[in-house]
């Protein structure tokens, strides 16, 4: 992509992102800080929708016939949209997301001769790091550096390993991070991105990486996003020990520890996770004749991290709970 085309996207997405900031102050799109929440200002929320914003611009200007898979992505950005506006039952979100998903398995092929089996086990575990990807979103510049150092790996594994997908489509991606990442990472950020940014992000990702993994037959890939779904998976095992609904929001994340129980920056909580990812790929990179072992390896020291980071500072998150309650 060249520079001057890289000029005019960024400065689109920009444009457009402050027109939705104008939207949102209008219709009061916000999201007001509760005890479950990791901030404390009232904040625009929806900031996230330019990376659909982005994804649109990407299928107006290059043309490049992903028809199925825009159609899910628009399908499942707009009902989270909604929800950012009002809350919509769970149900009902989950049903957008399936047929979302579906349309997305269809622009993969997979209904080509795939066993049904491998499709639904194939639904409920995309819908799975969706949502566990929407669970990562609370605090500021966390899902857009995180999001940034997936989409630039899966561009290099584009450009210098093997050809999966159109290399523009990733770089318009990741001109949109760049965009929201100016107005979220910081102290006091200008906006969140919503459900339509989390949801709409992680949707992205996944049709990307879904197409190397079909392209390689190699789901060692799945390393790219090791950080989070240790995170998230080893907090909803923590929750059902706790016999906690764990649908329900909370604060027990190891990142929301550090943010809210060890005052850590939001910024550099975001940027702590972001590099340790990176540092994780740039090892399998170098251990790719042994990537199956080092995939298990990286599992087994994150695991072990979380949970010696838990036992340490969780009773920490347990009194602060415990005060909020006796003071409301």
């Amino acid at each position: 992509m060249e520079w001057n085309l890289i000029y005019k996207i960024f400065g689109l997405l920009f444009f457009s992102e402050l027109a939705y900031f104008k939207v949102a102050d209008r219709l009061n799109i916000i999201d007001k800080p509760n005890k479950r929440s990791s901030h404390e200002r009232i904040t625009l929320l929806g900031g996230g929708v330019v990376f659909y914003f982005g994804v649109l611009l990407y299928s107006i200007w290059f043309n490049v016939p992903y028809h199925w898979y825009f159609s899910g992505l628009t399908l499942i950005a707009g009902i989270s949209f909604l929800d950012d506006i009002r809350p919509i039952p769970s149900k009902i979100r989950l049903v957008f997301h399936f047929a979302a998903m579906m349309l997305m398995f269809q622009e993969w092929g997979l209904f080509s001769g795939t066993p049904l089996w491998y499709i639904l086990a194939g639904l409920i575990f995309c819908t799975g790091i969706i949502n566990a990807y929407n669970f990562m979103d609370g605090i500021n510049g966390l899902t857009g550096v995180y999001s940034f150092v997936i989409i630039l790996v899966l561009e290099y594994i584009n450009t210098q390993i093997v050809h999966f997908i159109d290399s523009a489509y990733l770089g318009t991606v990741l001109i949109s991070l760049a965009v929201f990442i100016f107005f979220n990472f910081r102290k006091n950020a200008k906006c969140f991105a919503g459900d339509v940014g989390s949801v709409g992000i992680a949707f992205i990702i996944l049709f990307a990486l879904g197409k190397l993994i079909l392209v390689t037959k190699d789901p060692s890939y799945l390393i790219v996003l090791a950080v989070y779904g240790v995170d998230t998976i080893l907090t909803i095992v923590h929750r059902i020990m706790l016999k906690e609904n764990i649908l329900e929001a909370h604060r027990k994340h190891a990142y929301q520890l550090m943010a809210n129980e060890l005052k850590m920056p939001h910024v550099l909580v975001s940027s702590i996770y972001a590099a340790v990812q990176a540092l994780i790929i740039a090892g399998y990179f170098i251990f790719t004749d042994f990537r199956w072992l080092y995939f298990a390896c990286v599992i087994a020291v994150l695991s072990i991290a979380y949970v010696i980071f838990m036992r340490k500072y969780f009773k920490i998150h347990v009194k602060a709970m415990e005060a909020k309650q006796s003071h409301s």
